[in-house]
């Protein structure tokens, strides 16, 4: 959808920009077909013995397939999960296990500064001890501070490094974070860039959260490596296998590996378009007076651009773009409303007020960024002159 402004600045009513992809993109077609015609099919149990329940096995299996053939995983590695902060929690947690810690000591999770607050919730709430790794103006680890058999690493139980920063884009180096680790388990949080990229190597285990490339909500994957040391940390349920976590949303999850289907043989063409419209952002945005484009410029999200403004709060700007017909999203995209300052900002070094994310997407024109480049200006113009 498009919006347009009146040289006031007021929007055009109805009409409005969503620029939080991010956050959660846009149900994918392929997506939508696909829940419409399993749900007439796929509603019941699929571990009873019965015809429904037959038929719900096999849309399942089939949706693990198809999704373990886009990532580029086994089928037999790929569980469904209720979320993706539920993929993260069970994949870090079930690395751990019992009696992972070392020299009789508990365990320790070794993590990068700018981990999604799931990682560090799941880590604080196994009682392990932490240790964070430092990350450069970029929001890149500093993999100095990870050589071979450094102290960083002594009695490491498990190290949490996500594939790409949620809130600012940039790329992790997780391959090279794994040859540093000599056995000890690696486990990555992948749900900003499953699908949009591929998946990196050297992982134990992996989590994906489906409505981020355009899959329905409530659909998470945890991808545990064949041979992996994995204990479920959670009371088992005994109608599911290992890993699995209950009833599964079958039309959900088949829908989820439809979108991912799609949006993988998509990928070249759209990252193409995408990050053409974010590079068009990130020149006309860092041209802007004390406005400062955070991330790395190169090795990035192809749909995403964060940029924090001096003398501007950035819940009030995110609330004035919203008025103006623009959807953005403001700080840590998951606890902003706590009003604390972005730990993976502050850990950058970078400004952590006045800060906005804008993530496009498949429905964004080159109209929309057009339109949302004339806006801000204004925006923050008025915002500043209240201080």
């Amino acid at each position: 959808m498009s919006s347009t402004t009146t040289s006031e600045g007021s929007p055009e009513p109805g009409r409005r920009v969503y620029l939080d992809s991010a956050s959660g993109e846009a149900l994918h077609p392929a997506a939508r077909r696909a829940l419409e015609a399993a749900l007439d099919t796929a509603y019941a149990d699929p571990r009873r013995l019965h015809h429904a329940g037959g038929a719900a096995r096999l849309v399942l299996d089939n949706a693990r397939a198809a999704t373990a053939e886009a990532l580029g995983v086994r089928p037999d590695e790929v569980t469904f999960a209720s979320s993706g902060t539920d993929a993260v929690q069970r994949g870090l947690l079930g690395l751990l296990g019992p009696g992972r810690g070392s020299g009789g000591e508990g365990p320790l999770v070794v993590h990068s500064a700018v981990e999604h607050s799931a990682v560090l919730h799941a880590a604080e709430w196994s009682g392990a001890t932490t240790r964070s790794v430092g990350v450069d103006p970029a929001g890149r680890l500093r993999l100095d501070d990870l050589p071979p058999g450094a102290a960083g690493l002594a009695g490491a139980t498990v190290v949490a490094c996500q594939s790409a920063n949620h809130e600012v884009g940039t790329i992790q180096p997780v391959e090279s974070v794994a040859e540093r680790l000599d056995g000890v388990p690696l486990f990555v949080d992948a749900c900003a860039s499953a699908g949009r990229l591929p998946l990196p190597q050297g992982w134990s285990a992996l989590a994906a959260s489906a409505h981020k490339w355009g899959g329905p909500a409530g659909v998470g994957v945890l991808v545990v490596r064949r041979g992996t040391r994995w204990h479920d940390p959670f009371p088992p349920d005994e109608r599911a296998g290992e890993r699995e976590s209950g009833f599964e949303n079958v039309p959900a999850v088949l829908a989820a590996a439809a979108a991912l289907q799609a949006v993988v043989a998509e990928r070249a063409a759209e990252n193409a378009r995408t990050n053409a419209l974010v590079m068009r952002i990130r020149r006309v945005v860092g041209g802007l007076p004390d406005i400062d484009v955070v991330g790395d410029p190169v090795e990035r999200l192809p749909h995403v651009v964060t940029f924090s403004c001096l003398y501007v709060d950035g819940e009030a700007l995110v609330s004035e773009l919203d008025r103006l017909g623009f959807e953005v999203a403001s700080g840590s995209a998951c606890t902003s409303s706590t009003l604390e300052p972005s730990h993976v900002l502050a850990a950058m070094g970078a400004l952590t007020h006045g800060n906005v994310r804008v993530s496009v997407g498949r429905g964004t024109t080159d109209d929309d960024v057009t339109r949302f480049l004339e806006a801000l200006p204004g925006a923050v113009e008025r915002l500043r002159a209240r201080i």
